[in-house]
C-alpha cells in the first residue's frame, strides 16, 4: 500500500527529496524496516533511522566502497558459505558477515550504529553482492529474504507506471501533474483494497489489464454527462429516452457519448 508520496524537481537526487520525508514520516514506526536501493545509501540516514526512529534499513552495498570489499574479503577468508534460500539461484552461495560498520563511517564516527552484511557469491559468473543491515539479529537467510520483497515493490511500481499511466501527463502545469498523480494513486488504492475483498480476490495476484480484461460488469451501466459545475447521471434506458427526444443538434453534441457506452 502507498501510504506516503513527496514531489520535487527532476534535477533533485531522489536521497535528498525524499530525506525529510524518511526521517519525520509518521507513517514508520518502531520495529519497521526501510528496503532502499543503492541510490539511498546514506550512513547520517541510517544512523538517525536506527537510533531515534528504531526503524531497521536493509541496502545494497556498491562495489566501490569499503565495506563492500571488506565484506567480500572476510567472507573469503572464512569460507562459512550457505545455500540461497531461493530456489531460482541454485549457482548462489551466501555468508553472514558481523560487525562491519567500521569500514562505513559518517562524519562520527563513535555514534554509527552496528551494521551487519550478507555476502552472496555467484559461482557461474564469479561475482559478489553484498547486502547490509541494521538488524543484526537476522541471519544471512533472513536478511535475504526480506531484500528480496523489493522486487515486488518495483513490479508494483512498473505497474503504476506503464498500466495505470502514471506519467502520462496531459499538461505541464503543476496543479494538473499533482492532480494526476493524486486521482491515480487513490484509484489504485481502492484496488489493492478491493482485490483484499471476498469478491475481489479472484484478481489478487492479476495486473490492472488483467483484471479488466477478466471483468464482467454485472451491473447496469450509468451514463453521466456533466458542464460547468452542473452533472447528470441517467441509467441507460433513461439516456435513450433522453437523446430521442432531442433535437438533432443537441443529439449531434451527445453521440459522442453514445459512442462510448
Amino acid at each position: 500500500m502507498i501510504e506516503e508520496i513527496v514531489f520535487g524537481s527532476i534535477k533533485t537526487h531522489d536521497l535528498e527529496l525524499c530525506k525529510d520525508l524518511i526521517l519525520k514520516s509518521k507513517v514508520l514506526k518502531e520495529g519497521d524496516i526501510l528496503i532502499n536501493d543503492r541510490g539511498f545509501i546514506s550512513r547520517e540516514i541510517i544512523n538517525k533511522l536506527k537510533k531515534e526512529r528504531k526503524v531497521d534499513v536493509y541496502v545494497p552495498a556498491k562495489k566501490n566502497m569499503d565495506i563492500y570489499k571488506q565484506a567480500v574479503e572476510i567472507a573469503k577468508g572464512e569460507g562459512k558459505w550457505h545455500k540461497h534460500p531461493t530456489k531460482s539461484r541454485k549457482e548462489q552461495e551466501i555468508q553472514l558477515i558481523k560487525d562491519v560498520g567500521m569500514f562505513w563511517q559518517s562524519d562520527k564516527p563513535n555514534e554509527d550504529v552496528k551494521i551487519n552484511a550478507c555476502v552472496v557469491y555467484d559461482k557461474k559468473k564469479k561475482e559478489y553482492f553484498v547486502f547490509l543491515t541494521t538488524d543484526t539479529k537476522k541471519t544471512a537467510k533472513q536478511i535475504i529474504k526480506t531484500y528480496e520483497l523489493r522486487p515486488e515493490i518495483e513490479e508494483d511500481y512498473r505497474q503504476i507506471k506503464e498500466f495505470w499511466k502514471l506519467e502520462d501527463f496531459k499538461s505541464t502545469k503543476y496543479n494538473f501533474i499533482l492532480f494526476h498523480i493524486v486521482m491515480l494513486l487513490i484509484g489504485y488504492m481502492y484496488f489493492q483494497i478491493y482485490k483484499n475483498t471476498e469478491e475481489g480476490q479472484k484478481y489478487a495476484k492479476k495486473s490492472l489489464p488483467v483484471a479488466i480484461k477478466k471483468y464482467v460488469c454485472k451491473k447496469e451501466k450509468k451514463v453521466i454527462i456533466y458542464r460547468g459545475r452542473y452533472f447528470a447521471i441517467f441509467n441507460f434506458l433513461e439516456f435513450i429516452k433522453l437523446y430521442s427526444s432531442c433535437s438533432e443538434e443537441i443529439q449531434s453534441l451527445l453521440d459522442p457519448i453514445l459512442a462510448l457506452v
